[in-house]
Parts: structure tokens; C-alpha cells; sequence
């Protein structure tokens, strides 16, 4: 039993109880010690800068806020999702009752979704905070993350059909299992397109869309600066210049620091839907094959890769791994550049549009 059919599975109850074929043990021997070895690296990866931040929550900025939910949405996936994969792997079946089977499958696509909409909602608040530096100033800060709160609940409905779909079943003699149940033959296809539409297709052209509009104005605020380098605004601004040029580089890190996150998760989530897609719409595609195990296993790798990067992006990698285990002041440089940063772009944008609409006295 790979990891294929614990997520989207597009084997139903007939399937099951017409090719009971025993599984490879060498395969699963492999999936055993790669799923043991994502489980402990991301649990502990995760949980201890979820700890971190947690330490520091009253003095989080708000991409520090995005990258907490992101650690916990990982968690979600390591615990939820990487764990009974890898206890069903060694158990052969599914041991447990109707109802833990279907929580266990509802929870494994909550994880999923979480942690894409959360990379999206991460990435709408640097489109806004870059391109649309005065709507961030003026936003009024809030007790609950309103992008967060709509991330949250949009994986807690999507991941309803689950519930439906997957019951605990006798799929031989005495023999039970955890199985969906799909009409056949369009069912499997409708679920499983529909749902590589709306975790990871439209999520990521969403996000490929701000990334470009974040870069076009980054390029675009670069060129300006460039150009009035030697004219009157550096004249006028002179030490100020100099204070937000070092203030924005805060901001153009998280940006970077997002771009990597997105590349990651398409990197390893870009096989898993492929191959899901693959098995549904075409009869003959080698589901039992080592490669589809693999690729499978891939998709995991991201609960992994997100809190790397953020640590290597806080530049503070041996630093904040020696936080974990002290109780020392909360560091609040970050929030305060964050802070710093959206009022200098603010005062930059007022100021380049009055100089703008200010008449040249050499063309009167």
C-alpha cells in the first residue's frame, strides 16, 4: 500500500476485492525507512520553530506570523498525513475503526490544502505590502490574521468529501481496510482533477501572477531610485535615502525568502499531482512501479524544506537553534524593519508623487 492511495486514492471497493495481490516488501521496506526519515526530520524541524516563534508571538511582524500557521500546517501533514502512511505501510492494513479512517483521510487533505493556501495568503501579503505600500499602512492590526482565518477554513470545508468518500471496508474474507468508493469510471477522475485544480493548479498561478507583479515593481522602484540618484531628490532626501534603502532590504529578503517557498512546494508537489492525474486518465499507467512510489514520497520532502528556508533566510541558522533551548529577550529588529520599512515606502510614493506633480520651473 503506497503513499498514492492514502491521499487522493483512485482505487475503489471493487478494485479491492478483485486484486488482492500481496504487496512488494522490498518497495515497502524502502517507503518504511523514507517515510520514517521525513516523519522525524520535519516533526522535529517544524516543532522547534514553531517553538521559536511561539516564544516570540507578542512581538511577531506579519510575515512571522505566516510562517507560525505555515509550521503548524507542516505539522499538520507530519502528523496527519506522513505518520499513518508510514504506520500503514508497516501494519500492511489499515488498523482502526470506520472512524478513524475517515478522520485520518479528512486530516491528511487538510494538511495539504493548509499548506498551500497558507503560501498563498503569505504571498497576497507581499503583493500588497510591495505594490500597494499605502493599503498596508492604513490596515488596522487585527487579534485574528483575517488571511489566515480564510486559509484555515477554506482547508477545513475543501477537505469535507474525505469524510464521504473513504469508510473502512471488508475487502477480502475477514480482512478489512480503509478504501474509497467512487462511481466508476468518471469519479476517480472528477476528484482527483478537481483536486489538483484547487490545491495546486489555480493556487499556483495565483501566486506565479503576484510574484511577477512583485518583481515588475521592485524592478520598476530600483530604476527610480537609480535615476534620481544624481538629481534633486537626493538632494532633498540625503540621509533619509540612505535609511530606506537599508530598511527595504528587510522587506526584498521575505520576498525572496517567498520565492523560494513557492519553488519548493512546486518542486515537490509537481510529481505527486502528475503522477495522480496520470493513474486516473490513463488505464495502464504503472501504479505498483517503484518510480510512482518515489515521486509519491517526493510531495512529503516540503514539510521539510519550509523551515529550512526560513532559517537560512533569517540568517540567524545556529542562533535561533540555540534560542530553542534559552529563554532570552524576544528579538524585535525583524517587526520593527517590517514597520520601518512600509512607512519609508509610504513616504518614498507621497513623495515621488508630489514631485511628479510639481511644475518644472525651467519649462516656465
Amino acid at each position: 500500500m503506497s503513499w498514492f492511495f492514502v491521499n487522493i486514492s483512485n482505487i475503489t471497493l471493487e478494485d479491492a476485492l478483485s486484486d488482492d495481490d500481496p504487496r512488494d516488501e522490498r518497495l515497502a521496506r524502502v517507503e518504511i525507512v523514507l517515510l520514517s526519515i521525513i516523519f522525524i526530520t520535519a516533526g522535529i524541524l517544524n516543532f522547534g520553530l514553531l517553538l521559536v516563534l511561539w516564544k516570540r508571538r507578542k512581538q511577531l511582524s506579519r510575515m512571522r506570523v505566516f510562517v507560525l500557521h505555515l509550521c503548524v500546517a507542516d505539522l499538520v501533514v507530519t502528523f496527519f498525513q506522513v505518520c499513518p502512511q508510514l504506520m500503514w505501510d508497516i501494519t500492511d492494513r489499515f488498523v482502526g475503526p470506520d472512524v478513524l479512517c475517515r478522520a485520518v483521510k479528512y486530516l491528511q487533505v487538510v494538511g495539504m490544502f493548509a499548506s498551500t493556501y497558507m503560501i498563498v495568503v503569505m504571498t497576497i501579503d507581499r503583493y500588497q505590502a510591495i505594490c500597494k505600500p499605502m493599503v498596508t499602512f492604513q490596515r488596522h492590526r487585527a487579534r485574528w490574521n483575517g488571511p489566515v482565518c480564510a486559509a484555515w477554513c477554506a482547508s477545513l470545508i475543501g477537505s469535507l468529501p474525505q469524510i464521504f468518500i473513504f469508510s473502512r471496508v471488508e475487502v477480502a474474507p475477514g480482512v478489512y481496510d480503509c478504501w474509497a468508493q467512487f462511481i466508476k469510471p468518471w469519479g476517480p477522475r472528477a476528484y482527483v482533477t478537481w483536486t489538483t485544480l484547487v490545491i495546486f493548479v489555480l493556487p499556483i498561478l495565483l501566486v506565479i501572477v503576484c510574484q511577477v507583479r512583485i518583481c515588475r515593481t521592485v524592478y520598476i522602484n530600483f530604476h527610480m531610485k537609480t535615476q534620481q540618484g544624481a538629481g534633486k531628490v537626493r538632494k532633498q532626501l540625503s540621509s533619509r535615502a540612505s535609511s530606506v534603502a537599508g530598511m527595504s532590504k528587510a522587506r526584498v529578503k521575505t520576498v525572496k525568502m517567498t520565492v523560494v517557498i513557492v519553488f519548493a512546494y512546486i518542486l515537490c508537489w509537481a510529481p505527486f499531482f502528475t503522477v495522480q492525474l496520470w493513474s486516473v486518465w490513463d488505464v495502464e499507467a504503472p501504479t505498483q512501479t517503484a518510480t510512482f512510489t518515489i515521486l509519491m514520497l517526493l510531495a512529503s520532502l516540503n514539510s521539510c524544506a519550509n523551515p529550512v528556508i526560513y532559517l537560512l533566510f533569517s540568517g540567524k541558522l545556529p542562533q535561533t537553534l540555540v534560542a530553542l533551548m534559552c529563554a532570552g529577550q524576544p528579538d524585535l529588529k525583524e517587526s520593527i524593519q517590517e514597520e520601518a520599512t512600509m512607512v519609508s515606502s509610504l513616504y518614498i510614493s507621497l513623495k515621488s508623487l508630489s514631485e511628479s506633480r510639481r511644475p518644472d520651473p525651467s519649462d516656465s
